[in-house]
Parts: C-alpha cells; structure tokens; sequence
C-alpha cells in the first residue's frame, strides 16, 4: 500500500483548514488519510481532572477525530481513512507519523490563546525536525481551494548542495499531479565586500554571481525535469535575500516547497532562517522537505 497523507487534529480551524488540504492532497495521489490527534489526557487526567472530567475530556477527543474524519468523507466520498488518537505529546507523535507518510500536513495555528502559540511552536518544531515531508497549510486555503490548487503555480527554491534534491524532486511530483507550472527560484547576490580580483567575470561581480545561480539552477532541476517532462519549469534568478525572494514568490501560489539540511547530532530548532521566515509569513501553504546530509541517521523523537 502506498504511504498515506496524515493529518495532525487539534480542534481549531486551522487545523481544519489543514484537513481539507490533506483530503487534496491524499485524493491527488490516490492514497489513504490518516487523521492523528496527540491527546495528553491519560498522563494528567487524575491530576488535574479529579473522578468524572477525565471522562468528559476523552469523550471531545474522540469526537474532535471523528468529526475530522467526517470533514474528510463529505470533500471527497469514499476516501479510506484512518483515525488515531495518541496519549502523548504533539510533537513526538506527528515526527513518527511523519516517517511512514507521503507527507504530514498540519495547520499554522491552534485554538486561540495560549494554546495558539503553543500548537504554533508545534508546528514549527514538526517542520524543523521530522523526518519526512511536512505540510504547514497558510494563506487562504479554503473549502473551494481543491479546485484552485490544479491550476495554480508551484514554487520551489533551488539549494545549492548538488543536483539532487528531495524539495525539487517533491515539487516536481507535486506540479505533476496538479498538471500545474512549476516555478524554480534561486536567490543571489554579490557581496558589498568583495572584489573583482576574486572573481571569473573581471569588473562584472554581479554577473558572476547571478552565473553562479543560473549553474546552480539548471544543475537542481536537471535530473527531475527528466524525470517529470510534462511539468512546465519557469526558471528565475533573483538577486536578494533568499527568504525576501521566496516569500514574494509565494504570492497566489498554491505550495512553496523548500528543502530543510538537518545534520545528524544537531541539537535545537533546524528549520534555518529561510524556512523559518517562510513558515512564519508566507502567502501561501509550504512544504519543509528534509535534505539529507552524508552520514545521517534516522532520529529518534
């Protein structure tokens, strides 16, 4: 069976917003949906919910999950889902989901308040360190975006450590599946600092470096470009900084993709500035690919 879609629940409309995005994007790819709640109620219910409201709160558990569920088979009837409702933390159970999943798809915010900063950080710690393809639905994805999502563009910013990258290659099957345009950025600029003595192109240091974009570029899309040939590529260099470059890109897009470097051993958050910018203000849905480094190994959560 091919990996499912799984979707992280928390009640909130964000969270619901993420729901519908799964549903697309489990649908596109022929796959299951797997709805995940991470529920702490066994760990405190004696503590904090003396005798009955421990009951009470298991109770709106199940139907927060059911209800997604129910979300998910009126957007698309006869769609196989799954429900899972986990006694431990957020962040630990939607990394292990994340790892037997085609992609994990969580919402920006929680339900307002306190909770909201914290099921924000949720998300951004998800997207920072699981280990596989990480969803986090932003801008204005609504009940009518499954549509609009087939025709509008995919963003992708192209890294610069080699020919073959999970985020291109991720984008391209996402551009595929939407018969939409993919649009390829890579961002440069020339150093204030440096000379023409350092540089190929004497007494031409911003052409030398948007060169060096343009190799860098051609070099990420080559071998998946081969591979997707009916995706239409719109290839652009820009001179700024890479987060400025692909936030301004992610207008009216229907997914920025961007890959995530996170070093075995690394300890703390590792979404990088780029993606943590783009998390935070993008117009659009991003998805946080992780780039493999040599020597990795799996983490455990």
């Amino acid at each position: 069976m091919n990996p499912p879609v799984v979707v992280g629940v928390d009640g909130s409309e964000s969270s619901l917003r993420a729901v519908d995005w799964a549903t697309d994007e489990a649908a596109l790819h022929g796959v299951p949906l797997r709805v995940v709640y991470a529920s702490l109620w066994e760990r405190y219910e004696h503590a904090v919910f003396a005798g009955g409201p421990g009951k009470t709160e298991r109770i709106l558990t199940e139907v927060l999950v059911v209800a997604a569920a129910e979300r998910a088979r009126r957007r698309v009837p006869g769609m196989e889902i799954a429900t899972e409702v986990v006694p431990e933390g957020p962040v630990p159970v939607l990394r292990r989901a994340a790892r037997g999943a085609s992609a994990l798809v969580v919402g920006s915010r929680g339900r307002g308040g306190a909770a909201e900063l914290l099921l924000g950080s949720v998300s951004l710690a998800v997207a920072g360190h699981a280990d596989g393809p990480v969803i986090v639905v932003r801008g204005d994805h609504d009940d009518q975006a499954g549509a609009r999502t087939r025709c509008r563009r995919i963003v992708v910013g192209v890294p610069d450590h080699g020919a073959d990258s999970a985020a291109v290659r991720f984008a391209f099957r996402e551009a595929a599946r939407r018969a939409a345009p993919l649009e390829a950025v890579r961002a440069w600029h020339s150093p204030a600092y440096e000379t023409t003595d350092h540089l190929p192109f004497t007494g031409e240091p911003a052409r030398a470096h948007e060169q060096r974009a343009v190799e860098a570029l051609e070099a990420g899309l080559h071998a998946p470009a081969e591979e997707y040939p009916a995706v239409e590529v719109r290839r652009r260099t820009v001179e700024g900084p890479a987060r400025a470059v692909l936030l301004d890109a992610s207008a009216d897009a229907a997914l920025l993709v961007v890959g995530a470097r996170r070093p075995h051993g690394r300890i703390g958050p590792q979404t990088g500035r780029v993606t943590h910018a783009v998390l935070h203000h993008a117009a659009c849905p991003v998805a946080v690919v992780p780039e493999r480094v040599a020597g990795d190994r799996p983490r455990e959560p």
